[in-house]
């Protein structure tokens, strides 16, 4: 297979050997621990705000209830990511235990 230069009469393109390739490299990064979503918690049985007291971070499957209308259910439960967040925005961490 050729490849001509243009229609001025000029040499064809000479094919080149390929060069080798270089060798490929990965790259992991050791993160233990990441931001993945904002989120807001609110009562799915009344819709209001449930607010954490302390820093205590919290999994899925613990349980809580809400002040307002004592619904007890997990925090998945409680956990909404649709857009927009509202005043009670929490913030979803994946850590990945030692």
């Amino acid at each position: 297979m050729a490849l001509h230069r243009g229609i001025d009469g000029a040499e064809p393109v000479r094919g080149e050997p390929v060069a080798r390739r270089a060798r490929s490299h990965e790259e992991r990064k050791s993160a233990r621990e990441g931001r993945l979503a904002m989120g807001t918690l609110a009562c799915p049985a009344c819709d209001a705000p449930i607010a954490l007291h302390g820093a205590t971070p919290l999994t899925p499957a613990q349980r809580l209830r809400c002040s307002f209308c004592a619904h007890g259910a997990p925090v998945r439960d409680f956990l909404s990511l649709a857009r927009p967040t509202r005043p009670t925005r929490v913030e979803v961490r994946v850590v990945v235990p030692s």
